[in-house]
């Protein structure tokens, strides 16, 4: 089994060979790449700038790592972003079934925070699900400039 080595992150760097989309009214999306991965030292504070070379052609990428504190912070963060946002749609989403199931009598509207709720609720339906995977996708290191040739490179987590 691969142990992470601790104060360090895996980024894998990848090149683009071939993408490719075909069909008419049904579009499937075919991208071929080649990857390698680098292990990265993370900083005792703040934020350091490393530059990572693509193998294929030789572009160099400027990454910036942050500490591993930092990291943690800011994954939790979006996790608690994430409960936040499961608790107001189910709390949204009770209210708006309990409000708008009632049955009014003629001439009164729904209350004021019932269009709340509902904005509420798709607000929260889209953001939730955002939050997650940034949460858990998360890894501290960032691509600071693009290459220039036209391949496309980019950098992933490492998932061990």
């Amino acid at each position: 089994m691969n142990r992470p080595i601790p104060g360090t992150v895996e980024v894998a760097v990848r090149h683009i060979l071939s993408d490719k989309v075909t069909g008419f009214l049904v579009r499937t999306r075919h991208i071929t790449w080649k990857d390698s991965i680098f292990r990265v030292r993370r900083p005792q504070s703040g934020k350091q700038s490393v530059e990572l070379t693509c193998p294929v052609c030789d572009a160099s990428l400027l990454a910036e790592v942050r500490t591993e504190a930092r990291t943690l912070r800011t994954r939790t963060i979006l996790r608690v972003l994430f409960a936040i946002c499961v608790i107001v749609f189910f709390a949204a989403f009770a209210y708006a079934v309990h409000e708008g199931g009632r049955t009014l009598p003629e001439g009164q509207s729904l209350p004021t925070l019932f269009p709340v709720s509902v904005v509420a609720i798709a607000v929260s339906f889209v953001s939730a699900p955002v939050f997650f995977i940034q949460g858990r996708a998360y890894n501290g290191v960032s691509l600071l400039d693009a290459p220039k040739p036209r391949r496309l490179h980019g950098l992933r987590p490492v998932r061990n």
